[in-house]
């Protein structure tokens, strides 16, 4: 006889790294990556665990990172905070472009528009996104503030491009960020 028990579907992964040599090293506090995961709670009504890591700004490491909460974990969206800058130790997007199939250019350039509105230097910022198989990767800057700034501004379409790869549906609390899915 089957369990009439209904199986509780799989819970949703995101993962979330910050990247960043100090607070790897423990020089100082991970408030990036904290405050990247209060915003995912507040705005997301589906229940989800994060994967969460902190590593040097080493391509070899976040590419690794990326690869396996992706590949391994079975995050349906990566988020990553820091490294996006022009410095030389700056080398998240170039770690994400070489792990993702695809490359979504208008994420970065929302979001560099959406950041001109607060600082003239946002047109120093080099925030990208792709796609890994079924998950979806999404650079963000460093900064809690500009953090929630970007992420307002390219969370709309985050759910949709989930469903459009294959990934778990993903709703939200509709009063404090609505998502946009084609009607029918």
């Amino acid at each position: 006889m089957k369990d009439p028990t209904p199986q509780r579907p799989a819970a949703v992964r995101i993962g979330v790294i910050n990247v960043s040599d100090r607070a790897s090293a423990g020089v100082y506090e991970d408030t990036p990556g904290k405050a990247c995961v209060a915003l995912l709670l507040e705005w997301l009504s589906t229940p989800f665990d994060v994967d969460y890591k902190v590593v040097a700004d080493e391509q070899p490491l976040i590419e690794a990172e990326m690869r396996r909460m992706a590949d391994l974990a079975g995050c349906c969206v990566i988020v990553t905070t820091g490294g996006t800058g022009p410095s030389p130790r700056d080398v998240t997007p170039e770690a994400t472009a070489a792990v993702c199939d695809k490359l979504l250019p208008g994420f970065g350039e929302l979001m560099r528009s959406a950041s001109l509105a607060f600082v003239p230097t946002a047109i120093l910022s080099r925030q990208t996104a792709g796609i890994r198989k079924r998950t979806l990767i999404v650079n963000l800057p460093g900064r809690p503030k500009a953090i929630r700034e970007n992420l307002e501004a390219v969370f709309p379409a985050i759910p949709y491009c989930v469903d459009l790869i294959g990934g778990p549906r993903l709703e939200t609390n509709e009063s404090l960020m609505k998502v946009y899915r084609p009607k029918g």
